[in-house]
């Protein structure tokens, strides 16, 4: 979904692609064999610890990548810095492996030359550079293809290019360029095309952040990266140069990137977010709810950015709808970030902002890979997917069971109904089994995919099996030959194993605890729920997770366990949810899951309001005016202080838990006031009146807020624990244990497999291949990296 072109300035950035899947992380083993001595460059998110892997052993004449780590960079070019040694300050020459690449250099304020070096070849390159007093330095880096995979392992099989322009098999074309602008009419919103040969006379301007004066015109560049689209616009002077050494003087260097909605797979190429809105709003939730329920829109803080001066970039593959893998996005992300520092300048900070699927991307992509934002926004929050899956399976089953009288021996009420489900009403499952069941269901017709290439366990076993658990196979690993199906003995392979669980999961257990539910609607539940296999069929017995797919899981980062977030900045816009699976609880389990991580929530703020879902009507724009002043003061901050004491230090006084009133006005400090009291679900201390928050069936059977226990450990059934005003009879508890016969699930203890997210993974070998569940990259080779944000903020700890 993202492409490399030609530049307004003028390169050829395309070329053939050979070996692609070779290429990929080359440098990584490079750099550990050549320089796995040298002094340790830690990266912000603490990622696997040992030698600086390239680069010179000198800062005296030390050459320095910009634009990415040394080992991750694509697309056959690279932002260089050289910085020549004491008495050297001109006449530097430069050369890509043995060829003069000097004229790409130009001398910066600072003595330093930076240019665009072009022409890299797959695998190993060496920069160079000679300096007049007789002394040199070179650098080794590594570049992958255009096309990828970078990180992410191999990429998914079959992938149709719906780009008309492309020229090969990974989708790559050369960038295209289109212009928007602001008008002076106040009755016309948002950005409206411009037309450069027939300009508009009612062009309005705009002063940027660092006090330049431009005609509010934004250049829109659209390109194909990765095998996707990825989407770069920025005010924009017409016919004037750009290029990453000598940017044009309205870009003040900070980048605001977009996210879609959603959760889901495609084998095609997609459409990034908008960065240039039309005014319109965005629809929150996509076109995943039912006919009839309406979609609220999103106000874009693009526009604000845009007139600030940001970059504002999106890509197709952080459109979680269309790509829901953790790896994936990320590495979309790094690539597309390369792309904006090569060709518009380097970064000083990032910030993320997304609703519902968009707020899942950003969130366990800040936790999984650090670093690459600064501050997040997420709205509508999903803390990630694999743990919401778990509320998605339990509606799945739940819902079986109540619709249908053949699976229970006794009735319920749609009132003990929704006890069980942990809301007030049962419309919560209902909605959320139409918006995101399909993806869990392997025949699924997903986009890029057709009725004969297909799953079918009986006709075409070996077919594509559309559900994000096969897509993330790479992350979660295959199930191993004791689950195989007939279809996996068929094929010789094992599926994508199931990071979901419910052995041991006493389904209604608050209520009955509070009496809302009786003891044999209880075991008649518990005894009937059963589960599905691996095709999403029901089965009778529960769903038992895949052993290394959940712990995959966990360390991967698809379970987000908040290791990294003291890394981040983060305010989260919360409105209520009126039974639309966007559920208030979610920040919370977000909180809580960082304050369990690090002892406190410091660099994390909750605006709530009344608008559903979103909060406020003004809550993206006015939590990304106080981003901006956030990271503007931590930018500041030159201290030794470490990032997440930082973040903290320099938070602006106002940008603290806020009750908004929906129209952008704060009505209070804190979380919206009244307490909403509530006998039938376990209610969260902060619930109120304006942002009730309810539960989960996972809770209501005894989890926390947190909710990330995918598998719970098992304790004995105890004949003295609660279970109701009414002890259980010689009869029901001999049902009980025949329900439960292994034990119940003890939420007092960490799930089965719970650990730590491991920063910065890749999930492919220096040749390509795949490893399954991943291994962290090295530390981030010395002097690379720099480019991605101001040096306050740490990332890569890139130059010294």
């Amino acid at each position: 979904m993202l492409h490399n072109p030609k530049h307004a300035g003028g390169r050829a950035v395309i070329s053939s692609l050979k070996n692609s899947s070779q290429a990929l992380l080359l440098g990584v083993l490079i750099g550990v064999a050549i320089v796995s001595g040298c002094s340790r460059s830690s990266p912000v998110s603490g990622s696997a610890s040992g030698g600086s892997s390239v680069g010179p052993g000198s800062a005296d004449g030390a050459i320095r990548v910009l634009s990415n780590r040394a080992d991750l960079i694509s697309g056959n070019d690279a932002l260089v810095s050289i910085v020549p040694p004491a008495g050297a300050a001109s006449g530097a020459k430069m050369s890509l492996n043995g060829q003069d690449v000097t004229p790409a250099f130009i001398m910066q304020s600072d003595g330093s030359y930076m240019g665009l070096v072009s022409g890299l070849k797959l695998g190993s390159n060496v920069v160079s550079a000679k300096f007049s007093n007789g002394s040199s330095s070179s650098y080794t880096l590594s570049n992958s293809p255009h096309g990828g995979p970078v990180i992410s392992g191999p990429q998914l099989q079959p992938w149709t290019c719906l780009n008309a322009a492309k020229t090969d098999a990974q989708c790559n074309q050369p960038p295209e360029y289109s212009y928007v602008y602001k008008s002076t009419n106040p009755l016309t919103p948002g950005l409206q095309p411009y037309d450069p040969k027939n300009p508009p006379s009612d062009v309005a301007n705009t002063t940027t952040d660092n006090g330049v004066t431009v005609p509010f015109i934004v250049r829109l560049e659209t390109g194909y990266q990765d095998r996707d689209q990825y989407k770069i616009a920025a005010l924009y002077q017409i016919n004037k140069p750009w290029s990453a050494n000598a940017p044009q003087p309205q870009f003040n260097h900070k980048l605001l990137i977009n996210h879609g909605f959603s959760c889901g797979v495609d084998y095609q190429t997609g459409t990034a977010p908008t960065v240039t809105p039309d005014g319109k709003g965005i629809p929150v939730v996509g076109g995943d709810l039912p006919v009839g329920i309406p979609v609220p829109l999103l106000v874009d803080a693009s526009v604000d950015a845009l007139g600030r001066g940001y970059a504002v970039m999106s890509t197709a593959l952080d459109y979680s709808g269309h790509n829901c893998n953790l790896a994936v996005q990320a590495e979309s992300l790094i690539m597309a970030k390369e792309r904006v520092i090569e060709q518009y300048g380097t970064l000083r900070y990032t910030i993320g902002e997304g609703c519902s699927g968009g707020s899942l991307a950003i969130q366990w992509i800040a936790n999984a890979y650090p670093g690459i934002y600064q501050g997040i926004l997420p709205t509508c929050s999903f803390p990630d997917a694999w743990s919401v899956a778990t509320q998605f399976a339990d509606y799945h089953l739940l819902l079986a069971y109540f619709g249908n009288a053949a699976n229970r021996g006794v009735n319920w009420l749609p009132t003990q109904e929704a006890d069980v489900e942990g809301h007030v009403l049962i419309v919560n499952s209902l909605v959320s089994d139409n918006a995101q069941w399909h993806v869990a269901v392997a025949t699924d017709p997903c986009a890029g995919t057709t009725d004969e290439n297909r799953y079918n366990a009986k006709t075409n076993p070996g077919g594509v099996r559309c559900t994000i658990t096969d897509a993330a196979i790479n992350m979660l690993g295959p199930r191993s030959k004791d689950e195989w199906t007939a279809s996996e003995k068929t094929l010789g392979r094992g599926f994508a194993g199931f990071p979901v669980d419910n052995v041991g999961v006493q389904y209604g257990l608050f209520a009955l605890q509070k009496g809302t539910i009786t003891l044999d609607q209880f075991i008649d539940l518990n005894a009937n729920i059963g589960g599905v296999d691996i095709d999403t069929n029901p089965i009778p017995s529960r769903v038992a997770a895949t052993p290394s797919a959940l712990a995959n899981a966990y360390r991967s980062g698809l379970i987000n366990q908040a290791t990294n977030l003291d890394q981040i900045a983060m305010i989260d816009c919360r409105g209520p949810d009126p039974g639309l699976f966007h559920d208030s609880y979610r920040a919370f389990a977000m909180r809580a899951r960082i304050d369990r991580a690090h002892g406190n929530h410091n660099n994390h703020a909750i605006w709530e309001g009344p608008i559903p879902i979103l909060a406020d009507n003004s809550c993206q724009t006015n939590s990304f005016e106080a981003m901006d002043r956030w990271m503007s003061a931590v930018e500041k901050d030159s201290s030794n202080t470490p990032l997440a004491q930082k973040l903290t230090k320099n938070k602006p006084a106002d940008v603290v838990d806020a009750c908004y009133d929906g129209l952008g006005q704060r009505l209070s400090t804190g979380l919206c006031p009244g307490p909403l009291p509530n006998l039938t679900i376990p209610s969260h201390p902060d619930s109120n009146i304006i942002v009730p928050i309810y539960a989960t069936p996972r809770i209501v059977a005894g989890d926390a807020f947190s909710a990330d226990t995918n598998k719970c450990q098992l304790k004995p059934l105890n004949r003295s624990d609660n279970y109701g005003l009414i002890a259980p009879s010689d009869a029901q508890w001999t049902q009980l244990q025949k329900v439960f016969p292994d034990g119940v699930c003890d939420f007092s203890k960490p799930g089965v497999s719970q650990q730590p997210t491991i920063a910065w993974q890749t999930y492919q070998d220096a040749k390509g291949k795949v490893i399954y569940g991943g291994t962290a990259l090295p530390a981030a080779p010395k002097n690379s990296g720099s480019g991605w944000a101001a040096p306050a903020f740490g990332v890569f700890a890139a130059s010294p």
